[in-house]
């Protein structure tokens, strides 16, 4: 029995993971995620800088509404692009257009020719992830996607600590368009590693095309979320915020029907491993959104925090989200449910004790409620993405795997602006002050926990014995 476990062990740890020739491919799935993650983290910091030389304060929101906007339909149709061009090429592809959109901003003579540069850049990045899913799901093992997921979690919170202190070092020590010229080195090396490390492959001749009319419905349920997180009158927010929700749920309906499909099939349907799946990954990014939002400016003006140690303290999830991913990395078995389930109910339970604590402490509370938050995705995040790619058929692989991220996209953006608009509610659209912190400390959480909660019931779901082998 022991040396039979120790052959599991080995058949499904870190060095099998790597052997095979798979660590090149690793490592460049790896720079894909930092690619897309930093760059939409890096405008946090460099924003006033952009603001003293191009003007333009008015739009800057759009500095990352825009760069949403595009990731998210770069992201949902990267699974039909690999398939007709062959991951290779697309992959190579998406380095370039990330490097023009890069270049743009860098070289930007004017506030709309940097804010184009950020949307063609959320274009690339979106490709980038999209493939990148692609990626793990046709050259890991099932045996290893917990691994390769955890270590994708890893390099989101790298990201997310190191996103906007590489920015504000960058701007501290030379220029804000210095950041974009070093990203367009990485989108270089990116493109370039993509042609010599992934295999070449043909496009799919006689292939079922592009879906034109659900990119479409998609792209206009988008661009209302995101015009709902730059609108300052809440009553318009939160009609913009209903009716892009209900143009995303028109987006599964109209594909259910489609000759040429963006999503797998039944992919709305909750009873499947898919919908399920999908549909806990959105509600429960969407329920997390407000505290990297709002905590900070909370943060320091009720507890006198500077900028520099309210980010760290927020960045407190993002720590404690890369340390349980990688502590469950191996479990098989019941234990992925298990883990699932238990990191569903953690993100219940954080947005309990936030709003509790955040206002009026004790402060080491609220700092543990955020790394909850982030524990809860650490736990749960790789599994139910592992059985969301086992459930898929060979037809709907690709675009079931890079559907993972674009659902992650979206639902970020709708918990941005949900989180948004009941800040804006709650008194913050008329300033930061000690009442509007105050309420915001609350609103912001409370709003979104019945979201948080229908995606912990969709996380049991996922998890249930009797759907854990159902077709999708």
């Amino acid at each position: 029995m022991a040396a039979a476990e120790q052959t599991d062990e080995g058949r499904t740890g870190w060095a099998d993971l790597l052997g095979g020739g798979r660590l090149p491919q690793f490592a460049l799935i790896c720079l894909g995620v930092w690619l897309n993650a930093a760059d939409a983290l890096v405008t946090a910091t460099i924003m006033p800088s952009v603001g003293a030389d191009l003007g333009g304060y008015a739009y800057f929101s759009w500095a990352t509404a825009g760069f949403l906007v595009g990731a998210i339909m770069a992201g949902a149709s990267a699974g039909r692009l690999s398939e007709l061009f062959g991951l290779r090429s697309a992959t190579a592809l998406a380095g370039l257009v990330m490097l023009v959109g890069c270049v743009m901003s860098a070289a930007a003579p004017n506030v709309a020719v940097f804010l184009a540069g950020r949307l063609v850049q959320g274009l690339g990045s979106g490709w980038i992830s999209g493939f990148a899913m692609v990626a793990i799901a046709l050259l890991f093992p099932e045996r290893h996607l917990a691994r390769v997921f955890a270590s994708v979690t890893f390099i989101w919170g790298v990201a997310t600590l190191l996103g906007p202190l590489f920015g504000g070092v960058v701007v501290e020590h030379g220029h804000w368009r210095d950041v974009f010229w070093l990203f367009v080195a990485q989108s270089a090396v990116f493109s370039v590693a993509a042609l010599v490390l992934l295999k070449k492959q043909g496009a799919a001749a006689g292939g079922p095309g592009i879906p034109w009319a659900q990119l479409g419905v998609l792209g206009l349920g988008v661009a209302a979320i995101a015009v709902a997180d730059v609108v300052h009158v809440p009553s318009m927010s939160v009609g913009l915020v209903i009716v892009g929700l209900a143009i995303l749920a028109l987006v599964v309906k109209i594909d259910h029907r489609a000759r040429v499909r963006l999503l797998p099939h039944r992919a709305g349907d909750l009873r499947t491993v898919c919908g399920s799946g999908y549909f806990a990954m959105f509600a429960l990014t969407a329920a997390s959104m407000g505290y990297a939002i709002y905590g900070p400016p909370i943060l320091q003006q009720l507890w006198g925090f500077s900028p520099l140690w309210a980010g760290y303290a927020i960045g407190a999830e993002s720590l404690a989200w890369t340390l349980s991913a990688l502590a469950v990395a191996g479990a098989t078995g019941v234990w992925d449910a298990r883990w699932t389930r238990f990191g569903a109910v953690l993100l219940v339970v954080s947005l309990a004790i936030l709003p509790l604590t955040l206002a009026d402490g004790p402060l080491v509370l609220a700092i543990f409620g955020g790394a909850l938050m982030g524990a809860a995705f650490g736990f749960s995040w790789a599994f139910m993405s592992r059985r969301v790619l086992a459930a898929l058929s060979e037809e709907d692989r690709a675009i079931g795997s890079s559907a993972i991220m674009a659902v992650r996209q979206a639902g970020a953006a709708a918990g941005a602006t949900i989180s948004g608009v009941a800040a804006n509610l709650s008194g913050f659209s008329a300033g930061l002050s000690d009442a509007s912190a105050r309420a915001a400390s609350v609103w912001v959480f409370v709003a979104v926990i019945p979201l948080a909660v229908a995606g912990a019931w969709a996380a049991f779901r996922l998890t249930g014995s009797a759907r854990a082998a159902s077709p999708s």
